[in-house]
This record gives structure tokens, sequence and C-alpha cells, in this order.
């Protein structure tokens, strides 16, 4: 092109200057240069809008990646529920059994997780029980134990894992607990010594301990929204499926009367990622379940935020498209996540992916109006080459448009309230709208351009012509991708239009911009720039009805 370009416009223009002058403006209208530009502050506002609400970006991509987001993989607790962890009952299932001096001995851990640390409050170490060894809970085993001098071994975790699975009565008697929604865990003595990280033998239940969670107050109103916005939630939980079953009906989650037992599902990732779009709550799931879950859901087509605040939660967070770690996680969790809630709160989301989806569907808009200018600009190119005509415009012409036309109002409707919901095919969207009108703007202008030049008027009229029809056209495309017209979105397009028609009144700033109307030609010149807004309407209407046009802005 620039090649065509430089014989081009050698062949117009009587001097070298005024042909370097040509083919640069050319090469530089092609350029969308400003949309990088636009693009980077309209992430780095949004940034900054969720900094206000105690979210932290770590990584400028992941606001667009939130747009795209159409499934949440979370935990029950600190999300459905508030994260509190109290102690409810103690149902013994031995008299005689230290249950009580037990659990105390067990939850006098300086590691302790938060549902020892419920039990610790209600039971209070006893003196004589010494530990000896221990081996630490673990979200992977679901289970801790500890040995203490004269007392012997004792276990404390769920009863699927640490029960044998000859004691049914006791195992569907803890099932039955769990449905009522609260956290089951089972007090076990022990015959054997603690080996490494294996279950002591000689297991024999205690107790049964009782632990609850209260709701969280905004869980139903976050639920409604995901569900609204085609969002899909999945529960993935440690805890026992009857247990997330019986509160994540609380919160509205939707088909949560069907839940999954982890240690059942396939090991296939096709068959996973199948039983995964069909079920929305999950127990006893373990670390690498979670990041089996996450590619499954990404192998078919899926694009997956994953909440988390452990350690054990760091693989999946990295391997999700998005990973959100709350604020009160382990540094690791918060290290690899691109977004951290610094308040830890889980009705925090929704914002957030509507910051995402205003962004990205904001920045579609924007690129519309640069794209198409590419378009144009890159036409008139090709045709001046061809018809070895000098361009049409001068650098000057391209900045009075590129401010006016696309510049200012871009910057306006990139920052700009849009609720719509994400779609895919942003390329195909901007291109099937760009091309399109691009070609009604370049032949417009070219037929403008060329009729001056026929009539022999001067270069600097013909110029201002052609200015003149893509200024105007370019404000009727600026019309149409702002559409619906706000009483703010009019306010800007009257003073755009205002800015262009205050350029002819003061002289010094016609001389400066080398305007000057072409008075024989005046008339010819606006009905050619009629004749392209009528194109370019009715382009707009046929592409609607079809379908295939942009997405109109969507009012908050």
């Amino acid at each position: 092109m620039a090649v065509l370009l430089v014989i081009s416009q050698l062949h117009g223009h009587r001097t070298l200057r005024e042909a370097a002058v040509g083919t640069v403006a050319a090469l530089v209208g092609m350029v969308p240069q400003g949309l990088v530009l636009l693009t980077s502050v309209a992430f780095g506002v949004a940034a900054v809008t969720l900094a206000r609400r105690r979210v932290l970006v770590q990584q400028l991509p992941a606001v667009e990646g939130l747009a795209r987001v159409d499934v949440v993989c979370l935990d029950k607790t600190g999300t459905l529920t508030d994260g509190t962890v109290a102690f409810d009952s103690l149902i013994r299932l031995e008299d005689q059994a230290p249950a009580e001096a037990a659990l105390g001995a067990l939850a006098d851990d300086e590691n302790r997780n938060a549902a020892l640390a419920a039990i610790g409050q209600a039971f209070p170490p006893q003196e004589g029980w010494a530990r000896q060894a221990a081996v630490p809970f673990s979200s992977a085993r679901k289970w801790s134990a500890a040995s203490f001098a004269g007392h012997g071994t004792w276990v404390l975790g769920a009863p699927e894992m640490v029960l044998p699975a000859g004691q049914q009565d006791q195992l569907s008697q803890a099932a039955g607990l769990a449905a009522s929604g609260r956290r089951v865990l089972v007090l076990a003595s022990a015959t054997g010594p603690l080996d490494g990280e294996s279950l002591p033998d000689g297991r024999r239940a205690a107790a049964f301990v009782l632990l609850g969670e209260r709701l969280r107050s905004d869980a139903a109103e976050t639920i409604a929204y995901f569900a609204a916005q085609g969002v899909a939630l999945k529960v993935i939980s440690g805890d026992s499926p009857l247990t997330v079953s019986a509160v994540a009906p609380r919160a509205g989650l939707p088909y949560a009367d069907r839940p999954a037992d982890a240690r059942d599902l396939p090991d296939d990732p096709g068959a996973l990622g199948r039983l995964l779009e069909e079920l929305s709550v999950f127990g006893r799931v373990t670390p690498q379940q979670k990041q089996a879950m996450v590619t499954a859901l990404q192998a078919r087509g899926h694009t997956v935020a994953m909440t988390g605040d452990g350690v054990n939660d760091v693989l999946a967070l990295k391997l999700a498209d998005i990973g959100i770690a709350m604020g009160s996680g382990a540094p690791a969790t918060r290290a690899v996540a691109e977004l951290v809630l610094l308040d830890s709160r889980f009705a925090t989301l929704p914002g957030v992916v509507a910051e995402g989806r205003r962004v990205t569907a904001n920045i579609e808009r924007v690129a519309n109006l640069f794209i198409t200018k590419t378009v144009w600009a890159t036409l008139l190119a090709v045709a001046a080459g061809v018809t070895l005509l000098p361009y049409p415009f001068l650098p000057r012409d391209l900045t009075i448009i590129d401010t006016l036309a696309i510049g200012v109002p871009s910057f306006f409707l990139a920052l700009a309230p849009n609720s719509r919901r994400y779609r895919p095919g942003f390329t195909d969207r901007v291109l099937r709208f760009a091309i399109p009108a691009g070609g009604i703007i370049a032949a417009a202008t070219f037929a403008a351009y060329a009729l001056a030049h026929a009539r022999g008027l001067p270069l600097v009229q013909q110029r201002t012509a052609a200015t003149l029809v893509t200024l105007i056209l370019s404000l009727c495309v600026l019309v149409l991708l702002a559409i619906p017209l706000t009483w703010r979105r009019i306010l800007l397009v009257g003073a755009v239009l205002a800015g262009f028609v205050l350029l002819f009144p003061v002289p010094a700033v016609r001389r400066f911009y080398a305007l000057q109307l072409p008075h024989s030609g005046l008339a010819t010149t606006l009905v050619i720039a009629a004749l392209g807004a009528a194109a370019l309407a009715g382009f707009w209407v046929l592409s609607r009805r079809h379908g295939r046009g942009p997405p109109p802005v969507v009012r908050q």
C-alpha cells in the first residue's frame, strides 16, 4: 500500500513535500492508534472502580476475562455461609468414652482449623492429656488424629472416611444428621498406633460432633443475579454432599437437590465434564479433584472462575481462567489469583462480573468506531492509488475527524454505564459492522471528492468536501452506535457537531485546518452526504433485523 501511495502521490502532486504529506496522511489514517490506548484506559478505570469495591485486580486482562465467565466454582463455607463455624451439639455413641476430654485435647493445637477452633471453645483442654504424636488435618484425607499418653489414639474427621465400612448403622445416622444442613464429624478411639498418614486400626466411634454455619444474608440475592446472567454456579465442597445439598437450596441454588459424592466421580475428563454440566452440588471433593473439575469444564468450552482461600486451592486457581482469592485466605492463594476479594464477601462477585461486562461491551462500541475509520481510510487510499489522484485528506483533516467523531466520543462511550450480557463473537460482529459502514463512507467521500475534482475546484475545496462528507457520515455512525440516545449521548453528539460548525466562522482556524467550503458544489456535497447517511441507516436496520449488527447499549 505504501508503494502504491508513493507512486500515486508523486504523480498527483507537483512537489515531493506534498506527495510525502499525502502518503503519510493515508498510511496514518489506516492505523486505529487510539483503540489500544482507550482499551488500556478502560481496563485501568475498571481496576480503580473495583478497588473502591474492595476488589484487588492483580492482572489487568482479568477485567476482560470477567465478562466471559459462564461458570463459577465455589466452596460452601465462606460463600453460601458466612464462614463462621460454631459448635452445635454432641451426640454420644459410647457412654463410657471420655469424648469431651478427647475433643478438648485434639483442639489444643496451635495449627487447628476453623472446626477445631469451634470445638476448642466448647471443650477446653483438660490436664493429663499429653500429646505424643499427631497427624494434622488434610482436606485430601478429611481427618486428623493424635495419640495421648495413657489415653490412646483418637481420630476426628468425616464419618465416611473414619468409620469402617461395616458400621452401616452409624454411617446412616451420620447421613441423616448431615441432611439437616449441619456439618457432621465423628470422634473415634483407636487401638492401633499412628503410622504416618494412615488411619490407625481398631477404630470405634465414640461420638458425633455437629457444627453449624450461618447462611449469608446476601447469598440468595447473589445466586439470583448469576442465574439471571446465565452464569452457572458449582458448589465444590469438602463437606458431606448431604450437608451441602441441605444448605444450597436455602440460598436459592438451582438443581441443588441432586448432590454428588466426589468419591464416585469418573476419572475420564469427558465423562466428568458432562456430569459437571448436569449437577450443581459436589461434596467430599479433594484438591486434586478441584483441578480436574476446572480442566474438564474448560475442555467443554466454558470460561471458569474459581474461588478459594486455602493452600489446597492454589493449583485449581492457577488452572482456572479467572482465579479469585479471598482476602482472608492463605498468602499463596492471594499470590496466584487474578482477583482478590479484600472483604472476603461472595456478594461482591456480581459487581465484579458486571464491571467486566460493562468494559467489554463498551470496548466493542469503541472498536466499531475505530475499525470503521480504518476501513474507509484504507479504501480511500486504494482508490487514490488506482486513480493516481492526491489523497483526499491532509493529516490535519484527519485530526478533525479523529477528534470530533472518534476520539472524544469514544472516550465517553468507553466509560459509560452498560449492563449488556456478554456474547461471544467480538471480532466477527465488529467486522460485520465496520466493513459495510466503512465501505459506505469511503464510497460517498470519494464520490464527493471526485465530483469536486471533475469540476476543476481547487484541491483545498476538494479536500474540504471530502472532510465534510466523512465527518457527517462518521457522526451518523456515532449516533447509530450510541442508540438508545439518552440525554447525555444527545448532548455529546450535539457538542461534537457544534465543534465542527465552529471550525468555519473563524478565519484563523479555517486557515490552520486548510478548510474552504466548495460554494459552487456545496449542495451536491450535502446531497451525497445525505445519501450516505440513508445508506448507513438502511444497513443498520437490516443488520439489526437479521441480528448481525452490534448489540445495543443497555441503560443502567
